[in-house]
Formats: C-alpha cells, sequence, structure tokens
C-alpha cells in the first residue's frame, strides 16, 4: 500500500549506514515474528461520538467495523494519533476543538485502540516498555541518569532511531485503506504521521510535540509543525541527530512554526480567565491550585510533599486543590494512605464526566474550598478534566511535557525524561509559568512563594495576555489551516 519510496535510507538527502540499515529491516522483521503481518488484510471503519468530547468538541472516533459506514466529506479532518501518556491525546483534543471552531468535523484516528491489527499490536508492546521506563526512572536515580535520561535527550535524537522508526510505520498501513488519499490528516504523534504517508495520504501534517529536537519526531513526506522559535531551528537544522557529522538540514517547505497548540475553549477564554485570577489574588480569596497527575503517579513523593504543604493554608481557607489523577485510581489511593491527614478536607468526584463538567463551569465565578479529587477511568474524560479544571484554577502544578505549554501560571515539578527539560525552559522565558523545580524541598518552596505572593500570580497572567496577542497560543489554528490548505 502506498508508494515505493523507502523512507528508511535516506532521510531529508542524509543517507543512513548499512548497518543502521540492517539493523532497521531485522527490528521489523521481529515485530512481523512477534505480532503477525496484516499488509494484506482489509479493514474498514465506522464512526461514533467519542466519550466525553464527542458533545463538548464535536469529535467522532473511527474504529474498525464489518463494514464501510463513514462518508467523508470537504469538512471531514483526521486527527491520528496514539495513547501514550496524556500528552499526545491532549494536543489531539487541542487540534478537534480548534478544527471544530473553524467550521470542521474532527474524526478521532487512534491507531493504538485497534488493538486486533499489527499496528495497534506494536503500538500497545512499546507504550508498555515507556510506561515501565517512566515509573523506574522516578524510582531509582542510577537507572534515570545513566538510561532513561540518556535515551530520552539523545538515544531519540539520533538520525538511525527514525530509520528504524520509519522501517516499522510499514506495518501500521492497512487501517488507512478507508481513508481518502486528499483527505486532511493531522497526527499528534510521528507513528500515525509515518504511517499516513507511507499509507500515500497527501495533506499528511505532523505535529511536533516538546521543545527538545529528536530525530524520533521526523516524518518525511509531511509537513512538521513545532510550537516554540528554537525548535523550528533545531529541527530546520537537524541539530545534534548524528554525532559524527552535519546533516543536510530540513526544507524551508517541510517545517512550520505554528506556536502552542491550545484549545479554542482556553484561548478565546484567556483574557476573561486571567481577570478572575488577578481579581481572586486583589481580594485575597482562596488561592486555587491545579495538580495534574500523569505518567502512571511517577512522581508520587513531590505529590505528597506539595499536598503536606498546602493542607495548613486549605485548612485556614486559603488555598484550595484541584487534583486530576486522570485515570489512575491507585495513584489516589496510594496518596490516601500517605496523607489520611486531608481526608477530612477531600470531595470526590469520580466517573461523572457532566459532574466534573458541572463543577468546573460553577468553579469560574463561585467559592471553592478544600480539596477535589477527579478520577475517571474513561480516557476522554480523564484527559480533558484538567482542560475543564483551568479555567477555573489559578495555578497548574505539572511536569514539563504539553502542560508546560498552556495559557495558565504554572509551577513546573521534575521532568520525567530530558526531552521534557526545555519545555519548563520554554514557560520560564515566556514567564507564565516557573522554571523547573527538580526537588520536593524546591517545588515546596516556589508553591510557598507563590501562594503568599499574589505579585507573581499578576505578574504571569500579565504575561499569558501578552503572548496571546503574539500568537504564542494559536498553534491548533494554524496546524488545521495548514491541513486544510490546497485540498
Amino acid at each position: 500500500m502506498g508508494n515505493s519510496i523507502d523512507r528508511s535510507k535516506v532521510i531529508f538527502g542524509n543517507r543512513i549506514s548499512a548497518s543502521a540499515y540492517k539493523k532497521a529491516v531485522k527490528g521489523k522483521a521481529k515485530f512481523v515474528r512477534k505480532y503477525g503481518d496484516d499488509s494484506d488484510r482489509v479493514y474498514h471503519l465506522s464512526a461514533a461520538p467519542a466519550p466525553a468530547i464527542g458533545d463538548m468538541l464535536g469529535v467522532r472516533e473511527l474504529r474498525i467495523t464489518a463494514d464501510t459506514g463513514v462518508h467523508f466529506d470537504e469538512k471531514s479532518v483526521i486527527i491520528g494519533n496514539i495513547r501514550m501518556g496524556f500528552g499526545h491525546y491532549r494536543i489531539s483534543m487541542a487540534i478537534a476543538s480548534a478544527a471544530r471552531s473553524m467550521g470542521y468535523d474532527p474524526y478521532w484516528f487512534d491507531l493504538c485502540s485497534f488493538s486486533s491489527t499489527t499496528c495497534g499490536k506494536i503500538i500497545a508492546g512499546q507504550n508498555e516498555l515507556y510506561s515501565l521506563g517512566s515509573r523506574l526512572s522516578q524510582k531509582f536515580p542510577p537507572f534515570n541518569k545513566l538510561v532513561w535520561e540518556p535515551l530520552n535527550s539523545e538515544g531519540f535524537r539520533q538520525l538511525t532511531y527514525n530509520c528504524s522508526d520509519q522501517k516499522t510505520a510499514e506495518l501500521m498501513t492497512p487501517v488507512f485503506r478507508d481513508l481518502p488519499k486528499d483527505i486532511p490528516y493531522i497526527a499528534t504523534h510521528v507513528w500515525p504521521s509515518q504511517a499516513a504517508v507511507h499509507a500515500g495520504l497527501t495533506h499528511v501534517v505532523n505535529a511536533i510535540p516538546d521543545n527538545w529536537p529528536m530525530a524520533l519526531h521526523l516524518s518525511e513526506g509531511a509537513v512538521h509543525t513545532v510550537q516554540t522559535p528554537s525548535a523550528y531551528l533545531g529541527y530546520r537544522a537537524l541539530r545534534g541527530m548524528d554525532k559524527h557529522r552535519i546533516l543536510n538540514p530540513m526544507p524551508d517547505s517541510d517545517i512550520v512554526y505554528t506556536g502552542q497548540y491550545i484549545d479554542h475553549e482556553l484561548v478565546s477564554n484567556i483574557e476573561a480567565d486571567c481577570a478572575r485570577r488577578i481579581d481572586r489574588v486583589r481580594k485575597g480569596e482562596a488561592k486555587r491550585w491545579l495538580m495534574s497527575v500523569g505518567g502512571a503517579g511517577a512522581q508520587k513523593e513531590i505529590f505528597v510533599a506539595i499536598i503536606r504543604k498546602l493542607l495548613p493554608v486549605i485548612k485556614r481557607g486559603k488555598a484550595a486543590l484541584f487534583i486530576n489523577v486522570g485515570d489512575h485510581r491507585n495513584v489516589w489511593e496510594q496518596l490516601k494512605t500517605e496523607l489520611p491527614q486531608m481526608m477530612g478536607y477531600v470531595t470526590e468526584h469520580f466517573n461523572d464526566f457532566a459532574e466534573t463538567s458541572a463543577f468546573a463551569e460553577n468553579a469560574l465565578d463561585g467559592e471553592v474550598s478544600g480539596i477535589h479529587v477527579f478520577c475517571h477511568e474513561d480516557i476522554f474524560a480523564a484527559v480533558y478534566s484538567t482542560n475543564l479544571l483551568m479555567r477555573c484554577s489559578d495555578v497548574l502544578i505539572t511536569k514539563p511535557s504539553e502542560l508546560a505549554f498552556y495559557p495558565i501560571p504554572k509551577l513546573m515539578i521534575k521532568r520525567v525524561g530530558g526531552h521534557e527539560a526545555w519545555g519548563a525552559v520554554r514557560a520560564a522565558e515566556l514567564g507564565d509559568g516557573t522554571y523547573e523545580c527538580s526537588t520536593p524541598a524546591e517545588t515546596c518552596g516556589m508553591l510557598k512563594l507563590i501562594q503568599n505572593n499574589g505579585d507573581i500570580t499578576e505578574k504571569m497572567c500579565g504575561n499569558i495576555l501578552t503572548a496571546k496577542k503574539a500568537g504564542v497560543y494559536d498553534g491548533a489554528y494554524k496546524v488545521v489551516e495548514l491541513a486544510v490548505k490546497g485540498r
């Protein structure tokens, strides 16, 4: 299926060594032995409203069916993604939100959800390995220093890694057969982008996450988009993607700086939400902290320290805490065991997305107190709850992954993987977030500083307003424009 170009041999005019290519071919063969090869299978697609975001964002989820059942038209936009952590789903939701606001119909195309296919099996296996690595990196500092940080910052950075991924992506094309070749297609992870190109799609946009250029994210044949000017230059030059030579650069037609990928609902309400935050500061109202727990609870030690630090001011009505544990119910059970003294102040909001939505809406202008914990088994609700809660919160506590780019004051905790470091750098330089606080003690020190000094929240809000005027948060709209251009 698709064209006959071997995208593993030459990448942006840079020839890959015979040994690296041979290794890539062996890697593909290993996956075939483990998961099979369904290249000759015919898969058809049906569409149904996606859970949680179906009504809110008009998203329809594509699924495998026995018969063809989808009629795509000139308003259809495909969002190719995978569930690997929450970040790639979050970008997909931002793209879907922007597309809907622009009059398009977003279709959710999660390669990992096709669990019976070779494609789905490969991605699920790789996702399990990545999640394991994330957890080990937080439990064992030597593993983090010697294996995880180098792999995420330098291992994935090398062009030979892209060579291997391109070869593997050749096995992912069968599920694309029902998609029109010229349909606007936006990928929020490189594998759905590479697979779409291999399948012969002609309007592919590869929305690159993070702020650290890595060859892992290259998908030659697609238009690459990046969120920051420094990422643009790093990718354009293919900086550091070969340790032994200076590489031929990417053509300017293959990469675009768009700005940061943010949902329409958040971008369009930046002024109103920042005004509310500043008003709460000036009236001396309780500061609202939102803590997003991802990475399968990889940073429990930090979360415990934060809750312990905030509890006295929560008791005095000077702070309120929202905790979204996503779909990690086990993490919340662990936190309860560690901090039984907080339970008298806790309200749980579990598996009722309508109730979570109503809470977030009422909290925009209503009063809140205590600790509110949100947990949803459904992945769409688990991810999007943070987006809903951002608008009624004053400060977001997050590791510097995809949430580092969102227009809300942020306290950056320790990263999980070296590739995340530059997300905090971006936020700190924009002034809409702190630098990365690398220890529980440093994190609690920054928390105390922000809690007791309202001017910090005000300054961050001012910087968010300045960034909005400069178009910093318009990336999702521009990605959609690129995908539909020239169709």
